[in-house]
Formats: C-alpha cells, sequence, structure tokens
C-alpha cells in the first residue's frame, strides 16, 4: 500500500455543498436524513462524504460530537444501494469502534439512515452472549459494527466470511490505540480483501495512527476540520479549585442541585468509584446510576435507556464506558476526577453541547494540579476560567487567570492527574480525609442524612429566585422529592458525612 498522503483543504463553512440532496445520496438515503431533521452536512460531513462517495480512502481528523458518524455511514449505506456480484452472507461494511456504547450508537445511526432500505445491521461486541452472536452471524448481515477483542474470537473460530467486504471503518482509532487494540485492528484488516475502502477517524493524525494509516489505506485524502463546535466552543469551561474531599462533595452537591442541569455526565477515575459516588448521590435523593466496563451489556444498555428517557438525573461514568454516550438532555459535565490524558479531556465535555447546543463542563482540581491542566490547555488550545461558589470558596489562593495557551500540542505525555497509581483525581489528598473546621455545620453540628452518605438526603434543586420544576426522577421511574418553595437553599455552611469514602489507590481497578 502506498505510503503518500494526499491532503486537501478543509474550509470553515460547507458553502461548496449547500444541503444534503447536493451529494449525490441514493433517494431513500437522504429522505431518512431529512426525516432525521438534517438538510445542511456539517463540516466533516461535507468534506468527507464526497470523498468517501468517490471511492478513496480516507484519513479524516474530527471531535467527537461535530457529526462524523454519518460521514461514513451515508457513505456505506450509499454502497449498498447498489446490489453486490460477490454471493455470500457477510458484511459488506465494516466498522470497528472502541466501546460498546459507540458501537450501539453507530449500530442505531445505521438503522435510522437506512430505514427506508433492507438493510441488515449486526453489532458483535464483547458483554454480549456468544450462542446469540453465532445466530447473529449465521445469516445475512450488511453491516456488522464490532469491538475488536471480541471480533478477533469470532475470526479465529472461523465465524465470519469477508469474501464480499467492501468497506472497513476505523472509528476513534485513536482510542483503540490506547486501549491496545491496533495489533487486533492490524490482523482484522489482513483477513479483509484488499480491495477494500477504508476510512479512518481519529481525533489526531500524526504519529502511531499516521503510521496505522500507511500500512493500511491506499492513498488516502486527508481532511482535518476545524470549526466551533469542534473547538468546544459551544461549551462553557469552568474550572473549581478544591481544598479537599469534604469541600469537592460540597461543590458537586452544589452543581447537581442547579435547576438549570437538565441532566448531567459526571467523570470519576475507577470504576468503583464510579459504583460508590453514584450509590451515595442514590441515597441522598439524586437519581443517579453508574455506568462501567463491569457492567454487563444488558445492565449497561438499561441504564443509557434510563439516561436517556429522563429517569436518571445523574450518570456517574468511567472514560471507556461513557466513550459514544450522545444523549441531547445532558447539560453538564462534571470531572469529579481529573482524566489521566488530555485527550480524555476533550472526549469527556464532548458528551454536553451535542449537535451544537450550549453546555457546560467543570473540571475539579487541587493546587498540586496546575501542570496538569496546563497540558489540557495546550491540547485543545482553549483556557479554561476558574470559577468560586459564594461560600464555598477554596482556602488557598488559586491560580490567576488563564492566559491564552499555546495550540497544536500532541499527546500529552503526562502520567496520574495527582494520583499515585497514575489516575486522575483532581487533587492530591485522600477520600477518607475528613473536613476541616471552615467545612462545618455553622453550629458546629453535622447535617442529619443517610449514615454513609456523603451528601444530604434532600436532593432538590436549588435557585437563587425560584425553583422550577422537580428533578426527573430515579432509575426506577419512581418521582423525587418535590422542589422546595422559591428561595429555600441550605445554609452555606452544611457539610456532608463522608462515609465510606473511596480509596483510588486501589490497583487492579482500571475503567
Amino acid at each position: 500500500m502506498s505510503d503518500k498522503i494526499i491532503a486537501t483543504a478543509a474550509p470553515e463553512t460547507t458553502e461548496a455543498v449547500a444541503t444534503f440532496a447536493t451529494l449525490g445520496l441514493n433517494p431513500a438515503i437522504l429522505k431518512a436524513v431529512q426525516d432525521a431533521g438534517y438538510t445542511v452536512p456539517s463540516p466533516i460531513q461535507a468534506q468527507a462524504i464526497p470523498e468517501a462517495l468517490a471511492g478513496h480512502d480516507l484519513m479524516a481528523s474530527a471531535q467527537t460530537g461535530t457529526g462524523k458518524t454519518a460521514a461514513f455511514i451515508l457513505p456505506a449505506l450509499q454502497r449498498l444501494s447498489v446490489e453486490s456480484a460477490v454471493r455470500s452472507k457477510g458484511p459488506r461494511v465494516l466498522v470497528l469502534t472502541p466501546t460498546r456504547e459507540l458501537a450501539q450508537q453507530v449500530s442505531d445511526a445505521a438503522n435510522k439512515y437506512g430505514k427506508n432500505m433492507r438493510v441488515k445491521v449486526v453489532s458483535i461486541l464483547g458483554g454480549m452472549p456468544y450462542p446469540l452472536q453465532n445466530k447473529l452471524l449465521s445469516g445475512f448481515v450488511d453491516i456488522l459494527v464490532a469491538t475488536p477483542g471480541r471480533l478477533i474470537d469470532h475470526i479465529e473460530r472461523g465465524r465470519i466470511d469477508f469474501s464480499r467486504l467492501e468497506m472497513l471503518v476505523l472509528d476513534e482509532a485513536d482510542r483503540m490505540l490506547d486501549m491496545g487494540f491496533i495489533d487486533d485492528v492490524e490482523r482484522i484488516a489482513a483477513a479483509t480483501p484488499a480491495t477494500r475502502q477504508t476510512l479512518l477517524f481519529s481525533a489526531t493524525l500524526e504519529g502511531v495512527i499516521g503510521n496505522l494509516a500507511q500500512r493500511l489505506l491506499k492513498s488516502p485524502k486527508r481532511i482535518s476540520v476545524t470549526s466551533a463546535q469542534a473547538k468546544h466552543e459551544n461549551i462553557e469551561q469552568r474550572l473549581m479549585y478544591v481544598d479537599d474531599m469534604a469541600h469537592k462533595n460540597r461543590l458537586l452537591d452544589h452543581l447537581l442541585r442547579d435547576v438549570d442541569l437538565n441532566q448531567a455526565l459526571v467523570f470519576t477515575a475507577t470504576k468503583r468509584d464510579a459504583d460508590s459516588l453514584a450509590d451515595e448521590l442514590s441515597a441522598a435523593g439524586h437519581a443517579a446510576a453508574a455506568l462501567h466496563g463491569d457492567m454487563n451489556q444488558r445492565e449497561r444498555n438499561r441504564t443509557l435507556l434510563n439516561l436517556r428517557r429522563g429517569n436518571v438525573r445523574v450518570l456517574v461514568a468511567t472514560d471507556v464506558a461513557a466513550r459514544g454516550i450522545d444523549v441531547a438532555g445532558i447539560t453538564h459535565v462534571i470531572n469529579f476526577d481529573l482524566p489521566k490524558f488530555a485527550e480524555d479531556y476533550v472526549h469527556r465535555i464532548g458528551r454536553t453541547g451535542r449537535g451544537g447546543a450550549s453546555g457546560i463542563a467543570v473540571s475539579f482540581a487541587s493546587n498540586r494540579d496546575a501542570m496538569h491542566l496546563k497540558k489540557i490547555e495546550r491540547y485543545t488550545g482553549q483556557p479554561i476560567k476558574t470559577h468560586t461558589v459564594e461560600g464555598m470558596e477554596p482556602k488557598f489562593k488559586p491560580r490567576p487567570a488563564s492566559s491564552q495557551p499555546r495550540s497544536g500540542a500532541g499527546r500529552s505525555n503526562g502520567g496520574g492527574f495527582g494520583r499515585n497509581n497514575g489516575g486522575g483525581n483532581g487533587g492530591n489528598f485522600s477520600r477518607h480525609a475528613a473536613p476541616d473546621s471552615r467545612h462545618e455545620h455553622p453550629q458546629g453540628q453535622r447535617r442529619e442524612g443517610h449514615k454513609h452518605s456523603r451528601f444530604s438526603n434532600d436532593a432538590r434543586p436549588r435557585s437563587n429566585a425560584a425553583v422550577n420544576g422537580n428533578v426527573n426522577g430515579n432509575v426506577n421511574g419512581n418521582r423525587a422529592p418535590s422542589a422546595p418553595h422559591a428561595g429555600a437553599r441550605r445554609p452555606q455552611g452544611t457539610s456532608f458525612a463522608l462515609g465510606r469514602g473511596h480509596n483510588s489507590s486501589n490497583t487492579g481497578n482500571k475503567r
């Protein structure tokens, strides 16, 4: 395969392609796109779709939330609108994704835009029972969406016929690299016809990803789209410094009671922390649930369904589990623990502000996290402004207002964000630390509540002026407590019992 990469310009607007109707898509596909409410392609779609329809291999750099899924699903469906000359049951399109959630998002998009076509979409993911997957693979398959590890298992057992495969899509190739899937990806590619078209999508196109592209792609067109949405300029990024775990808990509780918060995604560094924090928030009355890699597929699907239905208001998740979550109702992302890599920060905050809507991303950090915060700002090319809450200001002096960071930095080589085991913490302090006297109740008495909870058991939204309604309800569909009367607030000095706490230094508790 050629090492040559042909770069194409990436205009800032879509003026060259006014609407989806000008792309030459099959009428059945175009109608499905229009039924979904779309008429004008996003920048990545306007650049990638014509090149893919022309049959070129493609290297595309675009952040999550920019419409990249449709940028490869629509060309894939266009291929399926023409009957294959090869008689086989095997897939004509293979999409590899790093996580089950992202695979489900891709499958949903394929079904949505292919609803007017007779398209069979099959997902092969870890956590699904093998007998069910064997049955799915024994029938006709048009689009196969899979995670690399589980797909390798089926390939080794001879259960997949790639003889009629026409297109291979590598979605979020950088994340597959981070998760150690690149060798599997190359093995899978080697099992497919050399005549295939290959589309690679990644947040970055340099380094190892660039080398991978040279091995797997043929004279690819290279597209890098920069837009306000790709830079997450529609997301207000806030930094809140914390003194200790008690201070951190109070700030989280304060944020979750905001009536302007519709749904929130709270990130922790470990699966154990996600479970524990979700349990304590639920005990405090918040409609909270956890999402992480130790959950089986049925549990994950049920949790995501409850999130989409609004039964879950606060989802506590790890990085890997949250990849691919696309829920329009998420108005806030809260980094309870800072991410290990700057790239993960970008993917985290991209869970809000979907489809160009506005969003808020809040990150907790201690005074020891200055270097890691600079790495994030260099990577994103955007400053993160420091915010405080009246009555909950940090005792130490926060850093000066951030100046405009330099952009264009590569992968962060930093290790853990303030955690001995290399994980993010957003503060070098023990989760068992007792709150200092500044965070006690004004009369020195703790607020009564769930004996194991760090939070109040009254999880009603609060407002400076008025409360507009109740929270959405818990995961079982029960209503949360009614909102308080206008102006009702907890005293500024209220603190919460730390209870169990979290031991984030446990080994073997990866995301």
